[in-house]
Parts: structure tokens; C-alpha cells; sequence
């Protein structure tokens, strides 16, 4: 890197940016929280209309009282529309950041997406792992809390190896499952809000400020 005496400002952000690429994965794409959004609120949708009946089923006591959630027609096909929007969601995820890097000559596999992926999986998979004990236990309600929670937690972890915006929308994931988690019966909805509007709001203001000025 040659250097510039007259103006000694732009090496010494040329080597942060230098050091910052070695150091984070850049190559996250807002695009991708934008696509995992929309299916959060497609699954949402899907969720109180068909599967809830637009709210006559969506009283967990009333389930919990009439048979294990995952043994139930309404408890399987809850658990089904959120593992196909989180594989939708992850696939998103890739397929953006790989064009990504693509574009911008970089590898998507580095020892910082390494660490991140490490880093984010602790927390998401324990929360998993704990979604799974509260619906043998039938604690439905406290479902949406927990995956707002722990997924907040996995954010906020990942968020050191890559863009600000993830530890933000980390902190505000957390912030909403514990509302979730005092006002149960508006589960459903909080978890909309995280999901969906947030990953459609930060993955637009992350795209407008890392991807799309580039172009310009």
C-alpha cells in the first residue's frame, strides 16, 4: 500500500478498512434480513389465520389443557411454520451473502465467518434446545419469548464479528421477548414485530449504508 503524505487522514482509514475486512465478516448482506422479514410475517400470516383460526385457537391455556402441543394438530404445525421460515430465512442468508462476496472478489468462508457462526450458534442452539423442553412441558406461551430472547442473545454475540446494525437488532430481539414474555397472549404479534419488521427495517437501513452507496 503506497502511502499518501499529503493527506496522512486516508492511510490511516485505508488501514482500518484493511484491518476491519481481516477481522469481520463484511460480507453480510441487508438484503438478507430484508428476504428473512418477509417470510417471518408470511409464516406469521400462516400461523393466525390458518393454523390459529385467525385467533380462536390462539388461547394457550386452552391447549395446554387439551393435549401436548406437539402431539396436536395446532402445536405440529406451529413448531413446522417456524422451522420452515428459520431454513428459509438461513437460506436467504447465504444465498445473499455468497453474491455478495462474489461481487466484491471476497471468500464468504473465513476464519470471521468462522467465529461468527461460533459464536451465534452457542446461544441459538441452546435456545432451541430449551424451546423443545418447554413445548414436552406444554409451556406453548413462553415459546415466543424464549426464541425472541435467545435469538436476540446469538446477535448480540455474533455482533462484534460483523456490521453494528446486528448487535442493535440484537438488543432489540431481547427487548421484545420480554415483553412477550409479560404479555403472553400477545406472543404471536411480538414475534411478528421481531422477525418481521425488524429484520425488514435493519436489513433496509444495513443495505442503504453498507451495499447500496458502494454503488453509487
Amino acid at each position: 500500500m503506497k502511502t499518501n503524505l499529503k493527506n496522512p487522514k486516508e492511510d490511516i482509514q485505508a488501514i482500518r478498512e484493511i484491518m476491519e475486512r481481516s477481522s469481520k465478516f463484511l460480507s453480510l448482506s441487508g438484503l438478507s434480513g430484508i428476504f428473512a422479514g418477509l417470510f417471518a410475517l408470511i409464516g406469521a400470516a400462516v400461523a393466525w389465520f390458518y393454523i390459529l383460526d385467525s385467533g380462536n385457537a390462539k388461547d394457550f391455556e386452552y391447549i395446554n389443557k387439551t393435549a401436548y402441543p406437539l402431539s396436536s394438530g395446532v402445536g405440529f404445525y406451529l413448531a413446522l411454520d417456524a422451522i420452515l421460515v428459520l431454513g428459509f430465512a438461513l437460506l436467504g442468508a447465504v444465498y445473499f451473502s455468497q453474491r455478495k462476496a462474489r461481487k466484491a472478489g471476497q471468500l464468504l468462508w473465513t476464519n470471521s465467518t468462522k467465529h461468527l457462526l461460533a459464536y451465534f450458534m452457542i446461544p441459538l442452539v441452546t435456545g432451541g434446545i430449551f424451546v423443545l423442553i418447554l413445548l414436552f412441558h406444554r409451556q406453548i406461551g413462553l415459546v415466543a419469548p424464549v426464541m425472541l430472547i435467545f435469538y436476540g442473545l446469538s446477535l448480540v454475540n455474533a455482533g462484534k464479528f460483523t456490521f453494528g446494525e446486528i448487535h442493535y437488532l440484537g438488543l432489540t430481539e431481547i427487548i421484545l421477548g420480554m415483553l412477550a414474555g409479560v404479555f403472553i397472549n400477545q406472543g404471536l404479534l411480538l414475534w411478528t414485530v421481531g422477525f418481521g419488521v425488524m429484520h425488514i427495517v435493519y436489513g433496509s437501513v444495513m443495505y442503504f449504508r453498507h451495499e447500496h452507496e458502494r454503488k453509487n
